[in-house]
């Protein structure tokens, strides 16, 4: 591979490419390799040498004493230019992190292009994110027991965030986690997924070239196990998670009391009204559902249509989702590549045959085809029984969705509101009435009008409610998480600094 020999000391050159962790201001590892796997076709692409517990220790003690300073000092208008910095790097080298992302994660080419734009953008949108790091000022004087006193509110950083990410953005979501938390002053450690830990750790190396404090950043390709007792260190004062809600209830209960940004997906509806515009809907709604093979969190899996344009709507879905062209995502006429492994088939197939017993139909798709490869596909289920399936109560991380009828805008929303997640919501429809109630009333983070949902570089905030996570990952937005406020009182009773009238 191409990229290997631009990473000098982050990599072992040889048969088979090793990648090292980075580790607060080295390269290393001695906790053992971990294979590698495209899921293109399961081979072995990589190896990485994973930290041992000692040298996460190592790295978690250094960053905390001197990276976490390291990081606070620096001016901020340094911070914001080794950021840029990194943005020219990345844009420099944008081509070897596009086909990282094609082998290591599967995405066909356009995919992998839009991931590195979007990285590159939020690098150079990260002074956005300063729009709310002003205090405020306080004045004493409105109740009898503070006056002649002042007080300024302001933020400040936490000190470490543990950003732990997932397989499906491998490097938009690191260079976002990282953006949003080193523009405020914090150090970062950095857990990447442990199929697709490459874009991470060639993104280190991008940084620390940028000028980013060495100690001030680790980049740990480690197990879950070993993670959740990283999420209990209480020296990590806060954790920005994005996975599934069983990963991310386990992230809280080994975390305890810290700050979080849970980013815990779910799958998301599409309401469907009379009059919404045919042509439209179906090319929105099936991208939302084949797009990296429905590895999205903001995916489509629901699809609840008024009874006029119900069977059109199918019918359509059906026809553009067949002609879907499914393969190796380096063929530049495939549109939608592998799911990320096998098990990841397997549990897509056993949603299929839990809709079927319950009383679903397949309109398309349902077809293996490899491994790793599957067609997408559109189960119809009738509103009386599609609460009892697994594609309505659960996430299922893969192409597929289920199409209702609904009688009218009530049911459409009780229907969507009755799943356990709330990420976003899509509705298309010109009755500006309708829409407004349903915006009213949907229990979701975000609701997109005629458009599908796509959380992007993260202009717009997204985040979830009820099972989909909690606070808001967008810029901005997420200093939330990542400062803590802090009230400074200034006394000056007795000084002649006020002169009250009584």
């Amino acid at each position: 591979m191409r990229f290997v020999e631009k990473l000098g000391e982050a990599v072992v050159n040889g048969d088979v490419p090793m990648f090292l962790s980075y580790l607060a201001g080295k390269w290393g590892g001695r906790g053992g390799v971990k294979d590698v796997k495209s899921p293109i076709d399961m081979s072995i692409l990589a190896k990485v040498a994973m930290p041992s517990s000692e040298e996460v220790e190592e790295v978690v003690a250094t960053v905390y004493v001197k990276g976490r300073w390291g990081a606070r000092d620096l001016p901020g208008e340094r911070r914001v230019r080794i950021l840029r910095r990194a943005s020219e790097l990345l844009e420099k080298n944008a081509e070897l992190f596009e086909e990282v992302l094609v082998i290591n994660a599967g995405k066909t080419r356009p995919q992998a292009k839009g991931e590195v734009k979007a990285s590159i953008d939020r690098l150079k949108l990260a002074d956005l994110d300063l729009k709310k790091v002003s205090g405020e000022y306080v004045p004493g004087d409105w109740t009898e027991d503070t006056l002649e006193t002042e007080a300024v509110v302001r933020r400040e950083p936490l000190g470490v965030v543990l950003a732990i990410t997932p397989f499906n953005y491998p490097l938009f979501d690191v260079v976002n986690k990282v953006v949003y938390s080193f523009i405020y002053g914090n150090a970062v450690l950095v857990k990447p997924a442990s199929a697709t830990p490459l874009p991470a750790l060639m993104f280190a190396k991008i940084l620390i070239e940028a000028g980013y404090p060495p100690e001030a950043l680790g980049v740990l390709p480690i197990s879950g196990t070993e993670a959740e007792k990283l999420v209990a260190d209480d020296r990590i004062a806060a954790v920005s998670f994005t996975g599934s809600y069983e990963s991310g209830e386990k992230v809280v209960r080994a975390g305890g009391v810290k700050q979080y940004i849970l980013e815990l997906g779910g799958g998301d509806p599409a309401i469907v009204l009379n009059d919404a515009d045919l042509e439209l809907a179906v090319d929105r709604i099936a991208r939302g559902i084949y797009s990296y093979a429905g590895q999205r969190c903001d995916a489509i899996k629901l699809i609840l249509a008024e009874g006029d344009i119900y069977e059109s709507l199918k019918h359509g879905l059906a026809e553009r989702l067949r002609e879907v062209k499914v393969g190796d995502p380096r063929d530049p006429e495939v549109e939608m590549g592998p799911l990320i492994s096998s098990e990841a088939v397997e549990e897509m197939f056993n949603a299929i045959d839990d809709a079927v017993e319950k009383g679903g139909s397949v309109v398309v798709g349902g077809e293996r085809l490899g491994p790793n490869y599957v067609t997408p596909t559109l189960i119809e289920a009738s509103a009386d029984k599609v609460r009892d399936m697994e594609l309505y109560r659960r996430e299922i991380f893969a192409p597929i969705a289920l199409i209702v009828r609904v009688k009218d805008l009530d049911e459409a929303v009780e229907l969507a509101n009755g799943r356990p997640f709330g990420l976003d919501a899509s509705i298309f429809g010109k009755d500006i009435t309708k829409i407004r109630k349903a915006i009213r009333l949907l229990e979701v983070g975000a609701v997109y009008v005629n458009d599908m949902p796509r959380h992007g570089i993260g202009y717009y905030p997204f985040g979830g409610r009820k099972k989909s996570g909690v606070y808001r990952e967008g810029i901005g937005y997420s200093v939330e998480a990542v400062t803590a406020y802090k009230t400074i009182v200034f006394n000056y009773r007795g000084r002649g600094v006020w002169r009250y009238t009584t």
